[in-house]
């Protein structure tokens, strides 16, 4: 008795009807399709391996006369069989009992950016995004038109590429190769008569879903955030991950650096000599009270906050705030004082007033 594995598949007799063929791997296909079964991933392409070769009458032939190798022989010479598919979707072992299957590769993951402000990062924020993707058609289970109705593309006479030459010297060609454009690259083409009425023949068909995304406290731009499973879906491959790239959105008044945050305020010279008292408006909402005493000379890691650290993170953070002091109010002050400033600050254009957070018990509020 000759091979039968791929009948077992769908669990059908050599001898079944094309149209039972199809209710028998429709019937399997919803059972086992990644949407409802994540986890049967490889045993969707077994069926649906098992229906492309069975479905075309050219391939059962050559199945039926000289089992699994004759379909891996025929993927290897591309006659008819949509080029290296059987060793694409199975190393060349998944029947054969011998060698590691290598199974269905993995389609392109789908990148979105994620525009997040300073505010969403440092609280952490959940929002809603709808994306469109593609999914297998359930109308035709992803094959594009009725049973059987595959023929081999004359374009490329089932190779999936076409082979052209140009002439760029006397004497010497150029051969160029190129996915064929009538079955792009499938060597197969359904007539259009045959075509799914639903997905037209292309297999998928366009769904919009409705994303939750979560950015935690502390995550920082260019970080990912991985939807499993949630790409593109294309016959033949496995579903690929929509992936989230976190674009952190320029701030009117904080920048941050590392797990630290700047600020930058000017001073007056009075303010210098004789003290001063502002409030800033933190991410949180808080209001920080930054104060400076008149006579004490402003300096790096006077003022220390707290402030939340994604969970694997345990370095200290800071508010840093330059104080860029603004003397041209003040022209007419006593010229022995103006010069002694001058000298004491000579070269320097920026003080400190520096906010380190992650210490306990100095908190500015």
């Amino acid at each position: 008795m000759g091979d039968t594995k791929l009948y077992d598949v769908l669990g059908v007799p050599k001898t079944v009807s094309d149209d039972d063929l199809k209710k028998a791997y429709r019937k399997l296909a919803k059972e086992f399709h990644p949407d409802k079964n994540p986890n049967a991933g490889e045993k969707f392409k077994e069926i649906s391996f098992a229906y492309e070769v069975l479905s075309d009458p050219d391939k059962r032939e050559v199945y039926d006369r000289f089992g699994i190798q004759g379909i891996q022989e025929g993927a290897h010479e591309g006659a008819g069989f949509g080029g290296d598919l059987f060793s694409t979707l199975f190393g060349g072992g998944m029947f054969m009992g011998g060698g590691r299957k290598r199974g269905p590769r993995k389609g392109e993951d789908t990148v979105h950016p994620l525009k997040v402000s300073l505010e969403g990062l440092y609280n952490g924020k959940t929002s809603k995004l709808q994306i469109n993707k593609s999914v297998i058609c359930s109308s035709c289970s992803g094959t594009g038109g009725v049973s059987g109705s595959t023929k081999r593309c004359t374009g490329c006479n089932g190779q999936g590429s076409k082979v052209t030459y140009r002439q760029f010297a006397p004497g010497m060609v150029q051969q160029m190769q190129s996915t064929c454009s009538d079955c792009q690259g499938e060597g197969k083409v359904i007539p259009e008569k045959d075509k799914c009425k639903v997905c037209k023949g292309r297999k998928t068909i366009s769904e919009s879903k409705l994303l939750e995304v979560h950015v935690d406290k502390g995550m920082r731009h260019g970080q990912k955030i991985v939807f499993k499973g949630e790409g593109d879906q294309t016959p033949g491959y496995v579903t690929g991950d929509v992936v989230m790239v976190i674009q952190e959105q320029e701030h009117e008044l904080f920048k941050r650096v590392g797990d630290d945050l700047f600020v930058k305020k000017k001073l007056s010279l009075t303010d210098s000599l004789c003290g001063f008292s502002m409030v800033i408006k933190h991410l949180d909402g808080r209001d920080l009270v930054l104060r400076h005493p008149p006579g004490k000379v402003i300096a790096p890691g006077d003022q220390q906050l707290e402030t939340p650290l994604e969970p694997k993170s345990r370095k200290e953070n800071e508010i840093e705030i330059p104080l860029d002091e603004d003397f041209s109010d003040y022209a007419e002050m006593a010229e022995l004082s103006d010069r002694n400033y001058n000298k004491r600050n000579k070269n320097k254009n920026l003080d400190y007033g520096h906010m380190r957070f992650g210490k306990r018990g100095q908190y500015l509020v």
